[in-house]
């Protein structure tokens, strides 16, 4: 067997793979046969031995405008050379004001305030202890519980985790997890809304069941977190009105609604945020990988003015809210965001997306009858194919997928058995039909 500290060649030297803990990650499988990409350029990846890859997912639903833009990289460059750090506590710089007030025109109704934070599992935290802060800063301590849903994804910290409901990224931490959680069901249904185009028809109901928790638990609940579109779970768009009873129940009930738009917002579903595409404004919005187009690590927490103000009290030297990241608001991360805000207007990005979306359903679609297939489904520029899984080894058929499509030329996600999809915001219907070409194919050759 070779040894993990295994090297592969690459132009400029031998590259030593063994020192690198590689994130959600089968390392030890990887390293035997590793999967390295040396460049990228609009669509395309290049590997380190100069293969050609089509990148169907968008980086990691990062990248929607495409690698390599050179006004990204111009803004960073200039920023480097202008400053390349400023202390993030007591102190700001121009590019961090300027970028939260273009967040807030690009944001839904009422939500005013950024706050800047590294990543969107970071924003996650953020959105969580903000929460908390709010009703405390109001009087309302009892209000400690938080929502969550089944296979939900919210980023890896604790406090992620803990609203999260993905049960392999929870199992080995379950002893630090908040014990103040309660879980929503899942809205997929294989019985109910399996092959839906866009939004099942199917699970509206299951909203209802906050009810049952504020039933029992009373005014305890802070806020509700879900993704509008669950997308690492497997690309789950939510029922006809169940995003709609969710926000008439938390009104009813002083509970904030949290949407978790890391993955949809800045066009992935066809709008600046997902909470625009469906007509239902939360509270607080979280994101980040669009946000900077990938480039650069960025996220940001996006609140109604009324959360910030309830904290604005006190004396004005005392600090309102004791958190904050080193890296918060970061000049490049800033300068890096605005050049791609320009970009998405510049370019009407969104509107792109939008238009893409029907030719995405219908190509995805065609996937139905392929072998291993018992479910596809879609909403916006997101689209999942999942696969029977091996009754010896769940999880197995799908990494076997995503290995063989980028052997044959085309990056694609696997979570578990599921295949994702995730084409450029500007992207076309030949890279569409090419990338589901050898999706189908490499399904076929599946044991």
């Amino acid at each position: 067997m070779l040894s993990l500290a295994r090297t592969t060649e690459t132009r400029s030297a031998p590259l030593d793979l063994g020192a690198y803990w590689m994130p959600f990650t089968a390392n030890r499988a990887f390293k035997q046969a590793p999967r390295l990409i040396a460049r990228a350029q609009d669509h395309n990846y290049w590997t380190d031995d100069g293969r050609e890859v089509l990148d169907g997912f968008s980086g990691l639903w990062t990248t929607g405008l495409g690698h390599g833009r050179p006004e990204i990289a111009d803004a960073v460059h200039r920023q480097l050379l202008t400053l390349d750090y400023a202390p993030a506590f007591q102190i700001g710089h121009p590019g961090v004001f300027k970028l939260a007030t273009a967040l807030a025109a690009l944001a839904p109704d009422g939500l005013t305030q950024s706050f800047f934070t590294n990543s969107g599992s970071e924003a996650v935290e953020t959105a969580l202890k903000l929460a908390l802060a709010y009703h405390a800063a109001r009087g309302k301590r009892e209000k400690v519980r938080f929502v969550g849903r089944e296979r939900a994804y919210h980023g890896v910290n604790l406090g992620g985790l803990s609203v999260g409901g993905i049960a392999p990224n929870r199992e080995a931490f379950k002893p630090a997890l908040l014990d103040t959680v309660l879980h929503l069901p899942a809205t997929h249904n294989l019985a109910h809304n399996a092959f839906s185009k866009g939004q099942p028809l199917w699970g509206a109901h299951l909203a209802d069941a906050l009810e049952d928790f504020i039933a029992e638990h009373g005014e305890t609940i802070a806020a509700v977190i879900v993704e509008p579109v669950a997308g690492s779970t497997g690309v789950l768009p939510p029922p006809v009105g169940y995003l709609e009873r969710l926000r008439e129940i938390t009104l009813a009930h002083d509970i904030l609604l949290i949407f978790d738009e890391v993955i949809t917002g800045f066009g992935r579903v066809g709008a600046a945020f997902a909470a625009e595409r469906f007509g239902v404004t939360p509270d607080v919005i979280t994101t980040a990988k669009g946000l900077t187009n990938g480039a650069i690590p960025m996220g940001a927490v996006i609140v109604r003015q009324e959360i910030h103000d309830a904290l604005m009290q006190g004396p004005a030297h005392a600090i309102e809210f004791f958190h904050g990241y080193t890296y918060s608001g970061h000049p490049v991360a800033a300068a890096s965001a605005l050049a791609v805000l320009d970009i998405y207007a510049r370019e009407r990005s969104f509107a792109a997306a939008r238009k893409l979306e029907s030719v995405f359903e219908t190509r995805l679609h065609q996937a139905a009858d392929a072998r291993h297939v018992r479910d596809v489904r879609n909403f916006g520029l997101m689209g999942a194919i999942e696969l029977e899984p091996r009754e010896d080894a769940p999880g197995a058929r799908g990494l076997e997928a995503h290995i063989r499509c980028f052997e044959q030329g085309v990056l694609v996600r696997n979570a578990g058995d599921t295949i994702q999809i995730a084409p450029f915001l500007n992207g076309s219907a030949d890279e569409i039909d090419r990338t589901l070409t050898i999706v189908e194919k490499v399904i076929e050759t599946l044991r």
